[in-house]
């Protein structure tokens, strides 16, 4: 009695395993890849310090979130503000502003008041930041 053996096909090539490598490179190469653009420039961000004291004297400016302004404690519209800031320049080149803002302050209310700080002469301009504490 002569049996026939059952043909023996070659296994299929299986597509998973590629599909699995190919998915893995994938997300290895968006963890490590940079999204936004790059500086054409070697950048060094700017590093914070908590516990170091400014040095005294030099003008306040608070901004609120709605954009109010006051001078060391007062209450004061933008012109008359950056007004005082430029006669005081005169007088002291070396003059510290600083500018403490409310956390919830946009930045439109704050990056005009600036450039018009550095027009007038107030070379010093310095940002006042709470560190999040836990």
């Amino acid at each position: 009695m002569k049996l026939a053996r059952r043909q023996t096909r070659p296994q299929p090539e299986t597509i998973v395993a590629l599909i699995d490598v190919v998915f893995f490179l994938l997300v290895f190469f968006m963890l490590i890849g940079r999204m936004d653009a790059s500086s054409p420039f070697s950048l060094l961000p700017p590093l914070a310090q908590s516990g170091a004291n400014l040095p005294a004297g030099g003008m306040t400016i608070a901004i609120g979130a709605d954009g109010q302004l006051a001078l060391d404690g007062e209450l004061s519209p933008r012109k008359p503000l950056v007004e005082k800031v430029a006669q005081a320049t005169i007088d002291d080149s070396s003059l510290l502003v600083r500018i403490n803002a409310h956390q919830t302050t946009e930045l439109r209310h704050i990056l005009p008041l600036v450039a018009e700080l550095e027009s007038v002469g107030a070379a010093n301009v310095v940002f006042v930041v709470t560190p999040h504490l836990p």
